[in-house]
């Protein structure tokens, strides 16, 4: 139903956003909060609407080759939005088209909820079928600006931002200790850095 809004983006939580279109706040789910800064300047969001009998959510995406990107992993079977976002969070896009595309489903299952199965899926019915999206125009987590936050709260908005994409507590505990020595500058760097070494452990 709708193709992107345009608006004032007025809260950021480690789980959505709330973009003011028209006096209307419109909570989005996205993959990454902490990409978006909160600004009397309208920024444009791509949306995804997602319609099921109990619920009605909104994602949001920052470019329109990440929607596709979005809609392309939703329609593989096992393959749900919150699985997609968490997918969506990692910042290595072409390396995702890479693996999808030479059949390396052990770099899918690092992903939080994608087992071998669920891989050999996405594989199955996603594999040269990527064509039409450009790497370079989904920015991932190194687009991500954030206002600078002193390192206890931006170390726990990143822990809660890993939660709300479906990592375990066990996955969120053992990175969060990794991370208490880790100079990061604000949520952005914890959570990009977050990422890294769950995706490469």
């Amino acid at each position: 139903m709708y193709e992107y809004f345009i608006g004032k983006i007025t809260d950021i939580t480690p789980y959505y956003i709330v973009i003011n279109v028209g006096g209307v706040g419109y909570r989005v789910l996205v993959a990454n909060p902490f990409r978006y800064t909160a600004t009397n300047d309208d920024q444009k969001v791509y949306i995804y609407q997602a319609v099921r009998d109990n619920d009605i959510s909104l994602y949001g995406f920052q470019t329109f080759d990440e929607k596709q990107l979005f809609i392309k992993l939703l329609s593989v079977s096992g393959i749900g939005p919150k699985s997609a976002l968490a997918i969506l969070a990692n910042e290595d896009h072409s390396g995702l088209i890479n693996a999808i595309n030479t059949n390396n489903d052990k770099f899918l299952t690092k992903f939080p909820g994608i087992g071998k199965k669920t891989a050999q899926q996405i594989i199955l019915d996603l594999k040269g079928k990527m064509k039409e999206i450009t790497p370079a125009n989904l920015v991932g987590q190194q687009a991500l600006d954030v206002t600078p936050t002193d390192a206890s709260p931006a170390l726990r908005e990143s822990l809660e931002a890993l939660a709300s994409l479906g990592y375990t507590k066990t996955d969120i505990k053992k990175v969060g200790k990794q991370l208490q020595n880790f100079a990061g500058k604000d949520t952005n760097e914890y959570l990009s850095q977050a990422l890294h070494l769950l995706n490469n452990k």
